[in-house]
C-alpha cells in the first residue's frame, strides 16, 4: 500500500493537479494516451455493437427477458471466476503484450460469431457459448487495461487519465449502440458482429504504438489472491472502494441487460430504441468526464452525491412516464455514475502501491464486470415476474444504500494498512 495517499478530507485532490475540461484535453493530446484512447473508443464502440446485436438477436429468437440475463450472464462470468489468474498475469506479464494477444482473440470469436449470423446458424445458444468464449479475453483484457493507465501519463494526470479511460467506455456506450441500432436495422445483425470484429484489430494497432513507462519488476512467485483480499480487507477506504464498485455494477444492470424489454414492453417502441436509450446514459458519462473530473478530490461526501445521483436516476427511469423522461433521467444517471466510477478507482489506484495494480485492478473487474452476470440473472428474473419497472427500481437501491452509508458513516481516513 502506498502510504501518501493517506485521506486529506472533504478538498480537492492533491498533487496540484489541474481540473475541469482543459486539464482533460491536455492528457488526451500526450503522445502515449491519445493513440490508447482512440483504439480503446472505437474498439470499445465496437463491443456495444456487439452487446446490443447478441441482446436483439436472442430476444427475437426466444421473446424472453430470462434469457436476455443469460447472455449478460455468459459474457461476463468468467471475470469473476478467473479473477484468481487474471490479476496475477497482470502483474506478471507485460500488460500491453497481453492486451494485444486478448483482442485477437476477442476478433477471431467475433468472426465466428458473424460468420454463423450470415448463414443462419447463430441460435440463442450459439451466441450464449461464444459469449463465454469473448468473456474470457474480457477477463484477462480488463486488469491489464486498468493497470496500463498509471503508465501511460505522469501521476499528477492520473484521474483525467481514468476519467477519460472511462469516457472511452461511456463515449462508446453512447455511439456504439446508437450506430449499431442504425447498422442493424439497414444492414442486419450480421454486419454488427463483423464491424466489432474489426474494432479489435483497431485497438492492436493503438497498442502497437504506445511506449507505456516499464512496469514494477515481475513477482518472484504468483501473487495469491486471498493475499491481495487481505490487504484489501485491512483498510476501511479499499473496503468502501470495492463496495462503490460492486453497487454501480449492479445498479447499471437495468440500462444495459433489459433495454430491448424495456422499450418494447414499458415505451411500446421498437427493439433496437435500445441503442438510443443506452446511447443516452453513455451521453451523461461523457458529460460528466469533462464537468466533475478532479473536482470531486478525496471527499467521501461528493462521492456518496454522485451515487445519489446516479440511483436516483435509475429511479426516475423506471418511473419515467414517456420517452422524453426516461432519456434526461438517464442523462442525469450516467453523470452520476461516471463521476462515482472514476472517483472510486482514482482513489483505489492512488491507495494500492503501484506494483500491486494488477492484483487491484482484478478485484475490481471482479466486482465492476463479474458481477453483471449475477446482476443481469438477478434483473432478469425480476423483470420476468414483477415487470421491467420494478426491477429497475430494485436494482436501484444497492448504490442509494450505499449513499446513504458513506454519508452517515465515512470510512476511517487515519486508517492505514
Amino acid at each position: 500500500m502506498s502510504a501518501a495517499t493517506g485521506d486529506t478530507g472533504d478538498g480537492a485532490a492533491g498533487g496540484g493537479e489541474a481540473t475541469g475540461a482543459r486539464a482533460t484535453l491536455r492528457v488526451l493530446a500526450t503522445r502515449n494516451f491519445g493513440p490508447y484512447f482512440v483504439g480503446n473508443l472505437l474498439s470499445n464502440s465496437g463491443t456495444w455493437f456487439q452487446n446490443l446485436a447478441q441482446g436483439i438477436l436472442v430476444y427475437r429468437l426466444t421473446h424472453s427477458t430470462v434469457l436476455l440475463g443469460v447472455v449478460g450472464f455468459s459474457q461476463f462470468v468468467a471475470v469473476l471466476v478467473l479473477a484468481p489468474w487474471t490479476g496475477a498475469a497482470a502483474d506478471r506479464f507485460d500488460r500491453r503484450v497481453l492486451m494485444r494477444w486478448m483482442q485477437l482473440g476477442s476478433f477471431v470469436v467475433t468472426a465466428v460469431l458473424a460468420v454463423l449470423a450470415w448463414k443462419g446458424l447463430a441460435s440463442a445458444g450459439v451466441v450464449i457459448g461464444l459469449a463465454l468464449l469473448l468473456g474470457v479475453a474480457t477477463a484477462f483484457s480488463t486488469p491489464s487495461m486498468q493497470a496500463l493507465v498509471p503508465q501511460l501519463v505522469e501521476r499528477n494526470q492520473l484521474s483525467h487519465a481514468i476519467a477519460l479511460n472511462a469516457v472511452s467506455f461511456n463515449a462508446a456506450r453512447a455511439i456504439g449502440p446508437v450506430l449499431g441500432a442504425v447498422v442493424i436495422s439497414q444492414l442486419g445483425i450480421p454486419w454488427a458482429f463483423a464491424l466489432n470484429s474489426c474494432s479489435y484489430l483497431i485497438l492492436v494497432v493503438a497498442l502497437s504504438i504506445v511506449r507505456p513507462r516499464p512496469q514494477p519488476p515481475r513477482p518472484a512467485q504468483r501473487p495469491l489472491l486471498r493475499e491481495t483480499i487481505r490487504l484489501a480487507a485491512a483498510d476501511p477506504r479499499i473496503v468502501a472502494l470495492l463496495v462503490v464498485t460492486a453497487t454501480l455494477s449492479l445498479t447499471l444492470d437495468p440500462v444495459s441487460t433489459l433495454a430491448p424489454a424495456y422499450a418494447t414492453r414499458v415505451l411500446h417502441r421498437p427493439d433496437t430504441l435500445a441503442g438510443w436509450l443506452i446511447g443516452t446514459f453513455g451521453a451523461g458519462s461523457v458529460l460528466a468526464a469533462f464537468l466533475l473530473t478532479g473536482r470531486i478530490g478525496r471527499s467521501w461526501r461528493r462521492l456518496a452525491g454522485t451515487l445519489t445521483l446516479f440511483g436516483g436516476g435509475i429511479v426516475g427511469y423506471a418511473l419515467a412516464p414517456s420517452l422524453a423522461t426516461a432519456l434526461v433521467a438517464l442523462v442525469l444517471a450516467g453523470i452520476g455514475f461516471l463521476g462515482a466510477a472514476t472517483a472510486a478507482t482514482t482513489r483505489l489506484l492512488s491507495t494500492v502501491d503501484v506494483s500491486q495494480h494488477g492484483r487491484f485492478m482484478a478485484i475490481w473487474s471482479a466486482l465492476f464486470l463479474g458481477l453483471r452476470p449475477v446482476a443481469s440473472l438477478v434483473d432478469g428474473s425480476l423483470a420476468a415476474i414483477a415487470g421491467v419497472r420494478a426491477s429497475a427500481l430494485v436494482m436501484a437501491l444497492p448504490t442509494l444504500g450505499v449513499a446513504a452509508w458513506l454519508l452517515t458513516r465515512p470510512p476511517d481516513r487515519r486508517a492505514e494498512p
